[in-house]
């Protein structure tokens, strides 16, 4: 993915969610500092477009929560071992279905604890954290 193609999810999906839910101007996109984030022409469109984002520290520690659902996929794609490119595809559509509802409700739950486990750490590991192999710390 690139800078022009993060643009096009940002209008296509974050938008129309904005609209759908009613949000307004009180909402703040939350993104790391991945270098499409962060581009001069994506720092541009998201001030075309007046999207306000959380400043996040460079080498902070993911607390995005997709993430930890992105790492349950992987987890569980990986185990049924596709053997071709559209059969990825589609293990990745039925895994990403049968993420349950409550484990989007556990995760935000838990935001407010990862947060002071992340203030307590200075920055550092905390039990939450994903290494850079996408694996959970301890």
């Amino acid at each position: 993915m690139n800078s022009p193609v993060y643009q096009k999810i940002l209008k296509e999906n974050v938008r129309p969610s904005v609209c759908d839910l009613k949000l307004k101007r009180t909402w703040v996109l939350q993104q790391d500092n991945d270098p499409k984030h962060t581009s001069k022409s994506t720092s541009e469109w998201l001030k075309k477009n007046k999207m306000k984002t959380l400043e996040w520290p460079s080498q902070s520690p993911d607390l995005n929560l997709i993430e930890m659902l992105w790492h349950d996929l992987k987890k569980v794609v990986h185990a049924r071992k596709s053997s071709n490119v559209a059969e990825l595809q589609q293990f990745c559509k039925d895994e990403w279905a049968k993420i349950p509802p409550h484990r989007c409700n556990r995760l935000i739950a838990s935001y407010g604890k990862r947060l002071i486990a992340v203030v307590a750490a200075k920055g550092g590991p905390t039990a939450y954290s994903l290494d850079s192999q996408g694996s959970k710390s301890a």
